[in-house]
């Protein structure tokens, strides 16, 4: 068995201003920085091998301030693609579960495509001979997509209120499937 470790990014600016922030970027608020060290120190007795993150800013930043080892920045990590609505406030968002009637219709993905491109990037990964024990940072609506194809995510959700920053989901891999182990949420 394989373990990956799925991360969320740190606070940004953005989340604290309520904007939609799915391919735009935002950059770490001061809390996002502790929060990054905080999941640092949860994470600092596991042996990983291999490190990745989103091309976002958001998750380079973030996985800086807990590795200095080198890693790889992969497209196909990347949040939710919400077009026209990229940075505008979330009061214009639709309910959640209207999201995959909303969005595609001015260009945006859905959470299917989500899904399916973080289960692909993600088996990709993992399947390489030498990944042992990995660490990805994501985003939000990315991590629970990919959650979304192997556990009830709604379930996971409802227990801890969301998904906050810098969470970590903890996955075993064998044989192109992935295995929900647990969820480790850094508090600052």
């Amino acid at each position: 068995m394989k373990d990956l470790y799925l991360m969320r990014h740190g606070q940004t600016l953005f989340n604290v201003l309520k904007k939609i922030q799915g391919w735009c970027d935002s950059p770490l608020t001061e809390d996002g920085k502790k929060q990054a060290l905080v999941a640092k120190e949860l994470l600092k007795d596991i042996p990983f091998d291999h490190y990745y993150c989103s091309t976002a800013e958001r998750s380079c930043d973030t996985l800086e301030l807990i590795t200095d080892k080198p890693y790889i920045r992969v497209k196909g990590l990347k949040e939710r693609y919400f077009s026209v609505f990229e940075g505008e406030n979330e009061s214009l968002n639709p309910s959640l579960d209207q999201y995959d009637q909303f969005f595609p219709l001015v260009g945006g993905e859905t959470n299917k495509d989500v899904e399916t491109r973080m289960v692909t990037t993600l088996t990709n990964i993992m399947n390489k001979e030498d990944h042992q024990c990995v660490l990805a940072v994501s985003h939000a609506g990315a991590c629970i997509a990919f959650l979304g194809a192997w556990y009830d995510a709604n379930a996971l959700m409802n227990e801890y209120g969301g998904f906050p920053n810098c969470s970590i989901l903890h996955f075993q891999y064998d044989k192109n499937q992935f295995i929900f182990k647990d969820v480790m949420i850094p508090e600052i």
